[in-house]
């Protein structure tokens, strides 16, 4: 188990293949967990290195990637929001360098980062606040399951793991 996020409410934790994903930990947290769990990684040395979205079926998947300078241990924060309201909370009370991240995000994607001290344009004039142009239409949009897989489960929440039902019992079937 990931032990910098002991006593963080989690989602769905699950070992990764580092050669095949880039990072040794997934985990899925429920937005008010994000502030909680950024402080426990930073409280254990790690590093972030980015914020991004992606627009999906299911609503808009928040990924933030953390690095140790010590040891080789990527993580990745996994929060699932709704389209209607894509608000989640700011970790720039944490992380200073996620101002850029999550503007960058609202500028992209419209997601809307809850206590964030600046959430201006970075990228994207101030005329075109509005425009959003990583969003993709009902026709090119992918499930979570088509892009993810969940990995080797260490726990997983029923809501998580039917995300992937498909998916993994499409997997099952092949072998």
């Amino acid at each position: 188990m990931l032990q910098a996020l002991e006593g963080v409410a989690t989602q769905c934790v699950a070992k990764q293949d580092p050669a095949a994903t880039g990072q040794a930990w997934s985990v899925f947290l429920a937005p008010g967990q994000i502030v909680k769990a950024a402080r426990k990684l930073y409280e254990a040395e790690y590093s972030l290195e980015d914020i991004f979205a992606l627009d999906l079926e299911e609503g808009f998947l928040v990924q933030y990637h953390f690095n140790r300078w010590t040891i080789n241990e990527r993580v990745v924060l996994r929060v699932l929001i709704g389209k209607d309201n894509p608000v989640i909370p700011s970790i720039t009370s944490v992380f200073d360098g996620a101002d850029w991240h999550e503007r960058e995000t609202r500028d992209f994607h419209g997601v809307v980062f809850e206590g964030h001290p600046n959430l201006v344009p970075l990228l994207l004039a101030v005329e075109d606040r509005d425009l959003f142009p990583l969003r993709k239409t009902d026709k090119v949009r992918k499930s979570i399951k088509d892009l993810l897989s969940l990995g080797e489960i260490e726990s997983c929440s029923a809501e998580v793991e039917e995300l992937f039902a498909e998916a993994e019992a499409g997997e099952a079937s092949d072998a």
